[in-house]
């Protein structure tokens, strides 16, 4: 392989991934760094791109001033700093006092490592009309709009069975668009170019001059440049590996920003600029040392800054696990199985406060079964499991207990009403009858606009019920072989530390959410069923434990389950805290307390969620979820800042305000250490992909959020624009982690706090290479949680330190 192919490859390997919008699922925006730390990447992007992943100075600085940041957490952090040999000040007076100076940019105009646009913006102080980048990067986002359209558009691309650089050369010959605007001679600049994108992207750097060492870095800026809609092109890369093929798109979109980038510097080659280009590349051929902190010594400061932050809330949860009472129901008439997510603990707390006989755990929504699920109806499903996995099989959604001619007519149903949908749509925006549909259909639609509007009825059908009678939505379930499942169900036990002492009836409780007008909806439903919601995961899970052939089978392999034990589905609905269980009889009093004790559980929980969406009555939770001028539905999973591994005898009581994953795990029945390996592989690094995501939007939500959600316009059914141009967005709307008046996630690491021996926990982290990076790196930082309150942190290379008790922790936490 060429060097510049190598490079090329990096590069695009630092782009993390960005799921369409049909199921959007939370991404770590800083996938591509996990293998160097986590000082390090803030480092490289500042030094690199100038961008920055810390919050400002002034919310370290309030921290320490109203307290939330307490002295011993300073030194603590200061001194893991001076171990590293960092230009800190070494004692908390002095750094406090350095702390009080607002941060200096450094003093180049531009980026360490620039790209042409950077040094034209630079020139032109900052304008970027003016240097011409806003209209290269609103062309290139226009021409992949079109490229990667996922029938969103009545126009399609003609040249889309070419990759997206060679089509971009094809529609470039008849788009007069850059000479109009003033780029001479543009489309003869980009002839002369290699037809291959390898070719191409080496041969403008070679002409441009960029340095061996900076080849890099200078491609990384380039596609940072059109970070949203580079990272779409590497979620194809990554969806094409899961299948054990490859795609290449990413490399595509590279020459193409090169190569535009490449006509922009053609037309500048006067005086100043080749000074200011010039100067930008002695500056990229300086070696770094992101890990040292040499190029910053500012940067130390805020690191260290963030670090006694993070220690804070650690210090601060660390106190409350050793205040839980250890206690759990004996022989419980019901277990619940919740996914891990954090709004899940909101539910799970009220649920067990009402009714004790109940016991809750907590696993991975997507319940074991890693399923593509097709709706009754439709040709193609969805993958609902964990992005890091592909799907096992194919599930098909049937009518339970329907004849073939009952199905067939339920098929018609759907496939009538979205053929009707298509054609109203298309009368609506049809160049003639949209200038008549208003006049003509406006007081048709009257009644049901303002019903709309006042959040009375949904402006849209729910998409899962479309041409559907009630009985028949009610009969809708999976279509499976039980016996096919039998290694995921087992597993899926297994997983959950659950091998014996069922009780009469366990619930699998998928979750989805519920919202309207909403590009972000999938992003509310279960991000471990790959953006859609647990139901059919959970439908999956029950009909497979309880048909007799698995049991027996799973008896010869060592868990008996009693034969009154029943497993049922049920889904929970995160914006309003309702509870649906399928398949469950009305006529049947054994159930009774069941259902009661989810209703009141809902209303615990819709009071509690009710508190921080600033509400003062229960109706208005199921009001949000209708309104279609909403922008906060719900909070998803802002606020979440742990994971816990270990009995739910250990959190069960404790209030950790809907923060905590929290994952069933009992050690003593992990003999091997497998399961908790299969744990830190999958579910840590879901969490910390959702916690890295919400720490980035809020960090920076320019970089690596999407801005303001009221200005989006949703482009090629594949993402967001904010405004009517630029790039694809990426990342959350500003509107899930803010709340008008300040922010409502705090951007801090994931820590995980696993209740095993620390010997198996360093077995289980060698055997899961991502953990271990993540771990290592500290991307995630990590406790062990031992008997008698004894809680050690994880400082790399299998060392540990005992987190001491200490009477300001208890009243602290208190």
């Amino acid at each position: 392989m060429r060097a510049e192919s190598s490079a090329i490859r990096e590069a695009a390997r630092r782009i993390a991934p960005l799921w369409p919008l049909r199921h959007f699922v939370a991404v770590n925006p800083f996938l591509g760094f996990a293998d160097r730390p986590f000082h390090a990447t803030a480092a490289l992007l500042r030094r690199v791109a100038r961008v920055d992943m810390l919050m400002p100075r002034a919310f370290y600085r309030r921290a320490v001033d109203d307290g939330t940041i307490a002295p011993s957490d300073l030194a603590d952090a200061l001194a893991l700093a001076v171990s590293r040999h960092w230009n800190v000040p070494a004692e908390v007076p002095s750094f406090i006092a350095a702390l009080a100076a607002d941060r200096p940019w450094a003093e180049q105009p531009f980026a360490r490592v620039p790209t042409v646009g950077d040094v034209l913006d630079s020139l032109a102080a900052g304008d970027r009309i003016r240097s011409g980048t806003a209209f290269m990067i609103d062309e290139i986002s226009t021409f992949l709009a079109a490229y990667f359209d996922e029938g969103q558009s009545a126009w399609r691309l003609p040249w889309r069975e070419l990759r997206p650089y060679a089509a971009w050369r094809e529609a470039i010959r008849f788009d007069r668009n850059p000479e109009v605007y003033g780029i001479e001679n543009f489309r003869a600049i980009v002839a002369a170019l290699p037809a291959d994108p390898y070719d191409a992207i080496a041969e403008i750097a070679r002409l441009q001059g960029v340095p061996d060492r900076a080849l890099v870095d200078y491609l990384h800026q380039a596609l940072a440049s059109i970070g949203g809609w580079a990272a779409y092109a590497r979620y194809l890369q990554w969806s094409a590996e899961l299948r054990g093929e490859d795609d290449e798109a990413i490399v595509d979109v590279l020459a193409i920003r090169l190569s535009f980038g490449y006509a922009l510097y053609a037309q500048h080659r006067g005086d100043a600029f080749a000074e200011a280009w010039s100067r930008a590349m002695q500056h990229a051929a300086v070696e770094p040392r992101d890990e040292r902190m040499t190029f910053d010594p500012e940067l130390a400061l805020d690191i260290v800054a963030h670090d006694a932050y993070e220690r804070a809330f650690q210090r601060r949860f660390v106190a409350a696990l050793r205040a839980a009472p250890l206690a759990s129901p004996e022989a419980p008439e019901v277990q619940a199985i919740f996914c891990i997510d954090v709004r899940s603990e909101i539910f799970r707390r009220a649920l067990e406060a009402v009714a004790p006989q109940i016991r809750t755990l907590g696993f991975a929504g997507f319940f074991g079964f890693p399923i593509e699920y097709v709706r009754i109806g439709q040709h193609h499903g969805g993958a609902q499991c964990p992005a890091l996995i592909a799907p096992a099989c194919v599930v098909h959604e049937t009518v339970a207990g329907a004849s073939e001619e009952e199905n067939e007519r339920v098929l018609s149903l759907r496939r009538l009403r979205r053929r009707a949908a298509k054609a109203w749509k298309a009368f609506r925006s049809a160049a003639v009858s949209s200038f008549v549909f208003v006049e003509t259909a406006g007081l048709l639609s009257g009644f049901k606009l303002a019903s709309d509007s006042l959040a009375l009825t949904r402006p849209v059908h729910d998409p899962s019920s479309d041409g559907l009678g009630r009985s028949e939505r009610e009969r809708l379930g999976p279509d499976v072989e039980p016996a096919h499942f039998v290694d995921f169900a087992e597993a899926a036990l297994r997983g959950m530390s659950l091998v014996d002492g069922f009780a009469r009836t366990v619930l699998f409780v998928g979750h989805g959410s519920s919202s309207v007008n909403n590009p972000y909806a999938s992003g509310l439903d279960c991000g471990a069923c790959g953006g859609f919601t647990g139901e059919a995961n959970a439908r999956v899970a029950a009909r497979v434990l309880n048909d007799p052939g698995v049991r027996a089978d799973l008896r010869a392999r060592g868990i008996a389950i009693p034969d009154e034990t029943r497993f049922m589905a049920a889904l929970h609905d995160t914006t309003t805290d309702e509870v649906r269980v399928f398949d469950l009889p009305a006529s049947d009093p054994r159930f009774d307390p069941l259902r009661a004790a989810l209703l009141e559980a809902g209303t615990h929980a819709r009071l509690e969620r009710a508190r921080r969406l600033g509400v003062t009555r229960e109706w208005q939770i199921f009001q949000r979820a209708r309104d279609w001028a909403q922008v906060r539905p719900e909070w998803g999973l802002a606020g979440n800042a742990a994971f816990v591994v270990g009995r739910r005898a250990r959190t069960r009581g404790i209030d950790l305000g809907g923060r905590a994953f929290l994952h069933d795990y009992d050690w003593t029945s992990d003999p091997d250490g497998s399961v908790l390996a299969s744990i830190l592989a999958a579910p840590l690094v879901v969490g910390s992909w959702i916690n890295l995501q919400y720490f980035g939007s809020t960090a920076n939500n320019r970089a690596f959020g999407s801005g303001n959600k009221v200005l989006h316009n949703v482009v090629g059914a594949v993402g967001v624009l904010e405004g009517n141009g630029g790039d694809l967005r990426v990342g959350l709307p500003m509107q899930s982690v803010h709340d008008g008046t300040s922010f409502v996630h705090e951007p801090i690491r994931l820590n995980a706090f696993i209740e095993a021996p620390r010997d198996m926990i360093e077995r289980a982290i060698a055997a899961t290479p991502s953990a271990r990076e993540l771990i290592e790196n500290q991307w995630v930082h990590l406790f062990a949680l031992e008997s008698e309150g004894r809680v050690h942190r994880y400082c790399g290379s299998n060392a540990w330190a005992e987190i001491e008790r200490g009477p300001r922790n208890v009243a602290e936490a208190s």
